[in-house]
């Protein structure tokens, strides 16, 4: 897939968030990758670039002090490659890209791996 249809659909993807979400994301760059860097698979104790589909880094809101002004945007990356490598149509790539800015944003709002795992997994079963 082009890089720009890519990113059209990482963009729509965040338009599809519900308003609430995308109004505290002003402090929020999303950018899109190729494949995540050797330091980025490092500090995640990652071995292969295949298993990193996106990665939220800096502040979570909810332990943002008083102090908290003045800084750089946090960041989100969305990795093409590993995306398009774990899917098999676009439509499948559309839906795995709305899926990691969801985990990601998730982050943003301070919800950890373990609770995103246990929410998607409740998800998986309901639509079974």
């Amino acid at each position: 897939m082009k890089r720009e249809e890519f990113e059209t659909l990482v963009i729509r993807a965040v338009e599809t968030l519900p308003v609430e979400f995308r109004s505290k994301l002003e402090n929020v760059d999303i950018v899109v990758q190729d494949w995540p860097g050797p330091q980025q698979l490092r500090r995640l104790k990652l071995r292969r670039s295949t298993q990193l589909l996106g990665l939220y880094e800096g502040i979570p809101q909810t332990v943002r002090g008083r102090g908290y002004n003045l800084v750089l945007p946090d960041k989100i990356t969305i990795f093409q490659k590993p995306i398009e490598a774990k899917c098999h149509s676009a439509k499948e790539i559309e839906a795995e890209i709305g899926r990691v800015i969801r985990h990601e944003i998730a982050h943003h709002f301070g919800i950890g791996d373990s609770t995103l795992y246990r929410i998607e997994g409740q998800r998986a079963k309901r639509r079974l």
